[in-house]
């Protein structure tokens, strides 16, 4: 009797443990910051009696003095520039953590994914230099400096050259296609590191999702409609998709393209045929466990066509896809990984 009663006092206080838990949690309210940051937008949203917004921005601005091409001062810009000694330092960490990550999708998706390939950007002026069209004589020399496997990291010596040269300046890395992804993993590891359970960090439509929303719910992610929009003012929605405690990212040509001589020309180059990609894919949006590797994937995917992301996705059962494609009529038509979760 006495070991029963004592089951009993224990599975009392069980109990109400369990349903003040319960209590604290709806009562904490969910902190929404929003702001501008990677020539995009932000918008975090997280469950904590206190705001992070300075403590956050702090953070992006170390990935920025890491990765950004647009910061004469930051790491990336400093090793273009020619340096190849990586500063023992929180950005120089990250700089390092980008490239080494980068140069192993590339080697996944057999160099569909290539931050070599600004020299091809900036000479189609989508880059942060305005081209004009390349020849293709141009091109054919531009393409003698891409290519991922011209570029030697060695982390533990802080090192990274190109086999061009002895420094970086003859190849130019370009980290657009992987930053805004990382940055939300940056603020996701810091929502983490606080104790943060609850919370969806978006930037510039890559996002990180963990636990549930304020409404109490798995968090609903929206994949936009891929139609010509330059201006980003439409926000038709293609479908939701339940995202929790994962990472998605979209990469699409529908926003940022422009047309010469009646021609469009999309900002996705192919590193291996210098040229904008022409292929049925409008729009890829990949989930994976961070969202660097869903923002690179997603990118490649634009590369590789709608048979090679299947390829690459059957070789990788972690990452999955919703890829919004034209059939031979010109209609949409959708393929999406079988376990992912489509919010009907």
């Amino acid at each position: 009797m006495k070991k029963r009663y004592l089951q009993l006092i224990f599975l009392l206080f069980l109990i109400v443990g369990t349903v003040l838990i319960i209590r604290q949690q709806q009562n904490t309210p969910y902190q929404k910051d929003n702001g501008f940051v990677f020539g995009t937008v932000y918008n975090i949203t997280y469950q904590n009696d206190k705001n992070l917004k300075q403590e956050i921005e702090t953070e992006l601005k170390k990935v920025d003095m890491a990765l950004s091409m647009f910061n004469a001062q930051s790491v990336i810009s400093k090793v273009n520039q020619g340096s190849t000694s990586i500063p023992q330092t929180e950005e120089g960490r990250m700089f390092e953590e980008v490239v080494s990550l980068a140069l192993n999708i590339s080697k996944e998706t057999e160099g569909a994914f290539d931050i070599t390939v600004a020299p091809l950007v900036n000479a189609w002026g989508f880059g942060f230099k305005q081209g004009f069209t390349p020849t293709p004589q141009q091109i054919d020399s531009l393409r003698l400096l891409i290519g991922y496997k011209k570029i030697y990291l060695d982390k533990k010596k802080h090192y990274i050259a190109t086999n061009l040269g002895k420094t970086m300046t003859m190849a130019q890395l370009d980290c657009s296609a992987i930053a805004k992804g990382y940055g939300s993993d940056v603020v996701a590891r810091l929502l983490r590191a606080k104790g943060i359970k609850n919370f969806m960090v978006e930037i510039g439509g890559e996002v990180v999702t963990s636990g549930i929303s304020e409404k109490r719910v798995p968090w609903r992610i929206g994949v936009t409609k891929p139609t010509d929009d330059t201006l980003s003012v439409s926000n038709e929605l293609q479908t939701v998709l339940n995202v929790t405690d994962r990472a998605m990212a979209t990469s699409g040509n529908y926003r940022n393209f422009y047309y010469k001589g009646g021609k469009k020309y999309a900002h996705t180059i192919d590193p291996k045929t210098g040229y904008p990609v022409q292929h049925n894919i409008l729009s890829a949006t990949v989930l994976a466990n961070n969202c660097a590797t869903a923002d690179a994937y997603a990118t490649s995917f634009m590369v590789l066509g709608l048979d090679g992301a299947r390829a690459i996705l059957d070789k990788h059962p972690e990452l999955m896809a919703y890829l919004i494609c034209t059939d031979k009529k010109g209609n949409y038509a959708v393929w999406s990984s079988p376990n992912l979760k489509l919010n009907k």
